[in-house]
């Protein structure tokens, strides 16, 4: 049976949305955090439902859009990104995909944020439009928790990671990874999400391929470890709702 675990803040839940990634434990954790350090866009998402506040992770598209998963900032009405060197920008506008539902597993969790002041990065990614991600490798980074493949879930520091891993599949139009143990398929830089990596971003050839949404645990604990899978929301999927909704600043047309 497979169990289901978010990745939204610092909560842990069963049939529930991801937190920064689970790591090979014979590869040094500074080599994630460096690597991590690469990917600028990648910034830290935290949104207030009026009682609670809860954190996760977005990417910057776009000087004044972000993107993030739809379960981190349902219910919530204030959100606020946190680029690397601590520059703070609030969003004026949530939109998530209209058919999104959080019952719904591995369909439509995405969402866009909306700045009205400029989000000032060196560069913003491309969308990863083909087809044919399965099989490629694939680059991640997400702020949250850690640990290793080992250990699971262990701890929180606050530091974002990056690492990588192949695409194993496309199941209930998310994106598959998981962590290897074989030589032949193990990256550099083997890596999984965990709790606070939600709407972090997944990134094929420098574009972005993917939203980090869940985690299957197959042994009844999704706490990312061995045999364990990252499910991705597939952005290649809404890549036209994106710009369409971007073009639109949000609004429906009449």
């Amino acid at each position: 049976m497979k169990f289901i675990i978010t990745i939204m803040g610092l909560c842990i839940f069963l049939f529930s949305p991801v937190i920064a990634g689970t790591i090979d434990p014979n590869t040094p954790d500074s080599k994630y955090i460096e690597y991590g350090d690469k990917f600028n866009s990648v910034t830290k998402l935290c949104c207030y439902d009026g009682k609670n506040t809860f954190c996760g992770s977005a990417v910057v598209i776009d000087p004044h859009w972000i993107v993030t998963a739809a379960h981190v900032v349902e219910n919530c009405h204030s959100w606020t990104i946190t680029l690397a060197n601590n520059k703070q920008y609030k969003l004026s506008k949530m939109i998530a995909y209209p058919k999104y539902n959080f019952n719904i597993f591995g369909e439509f969790d995405i969402a866009l944020g909306y700045s009205e002041e400029y989000i000032e990065l060196d560069g913003y990614p491309e969308l990863y439009t083909d087809n044919d991600e399965v099989g490629k490798l694939c680059s991640m980074a997400g702020w949250g928790l850690t640990g290793t493949f080992n250990t699971g879930v262990s701890k929180s520091d606050g530091k974002r990671r990056g690492g990588a891993n192949f695409i194993d599949r496309i199941e209930k139009k998310v994106l598959i990874c998981s962590p290897s143990k074989s030589n032949e398929k193990m990256t550099e830089l083997e890596y999984l999400i965990c709790s606070g990596d939600s709407g972090g971003g997944l990134f094929i050839d420098g574009k972005l391929a993917g939203i980090h949404s869940s985690v299957l645990g197959y042994d009844g604990k999704p706490d990312s470890t061995y045999k364990d899978e990252s499910c991705h929301t597939r952005v290649s999927l809404y890549a036209d709702w994106i710009k369409t909704t971007m073009e639109n600043k949000g609004e429906k047309k009449k």
